[in-house]
């Protein structure tokens, strides 16, 4: 397990590119969606979220960048997450809330997380913004409170891999 020894404070505000549409009448739905993010490693974030058009491609921003062994597609890791629905920016699941990091193989979760989090170091703590298709598309999880069609947002704190 890593620990970080100096408190960090990041605050990020990340614009991401959506679909244009030249009506007037339906800007805020076309407008990019637009995500702050601050807090220390191993703390729960504190994220806001704008919504906006969804996103069409993967968004990867590291927050805090960790240190030593890049995580790898075979990697088992241990990792503090939040995920929200960007249509909403209602949160809809995180591991802080169970009190505890989630421990699972890299390729058992979604698309987005497959692809978004390789390469990531230990401490860090990485913003994926994630299109629908890289995540559930329109058949969410039932009860999930995660919308069809819906981008998500998950901010993760890589605790450990093996």
């Amino acid at each position: 397990m890593f620990t970080k020894t100096s408190a960090l404070l990041m605050a990020v505000t990340l614009s991401l590119t959506a679909c244009s549409s030249n009506s007037d009448t339906d800007t805020a739905a076309t407008e990019p969606v637009s995500v702050q993010v601050t807090g220390e490693y191993g703390s729960e974030p504190v994220v806001v979220i704008t919504p906006g058009a969804p996103v069409t491609e993967l968004e990867v921003t590291d927050l805090i960048v960790g240190t030593g062994d890049e995580l790898t597609s075979d990697s088992t890791l241990t990792a503090h997450y939040v995920g929200y629905g960007a249509t909403t920016g209602q949160m809809f699941d995180a591991s802080w809330v169970r009190g505890e990091p989630a421990t699972f193989p890299l390729a058992n979760v979604i698309l987005g997380w497959q692809g978004g989090l390789l390469g990531m170091q230990v401490g860090g703590r990485r913003l994926l913004v994630i299109p629908s298709e890289l995540g559930y598309g329109i058949n969410p999880p039932a009860g999930s409170g995660i919308e069809p069609g819906e981008t998500l947002i998950f901010v993760v704190d890589l605790v450990s891999f093996e």
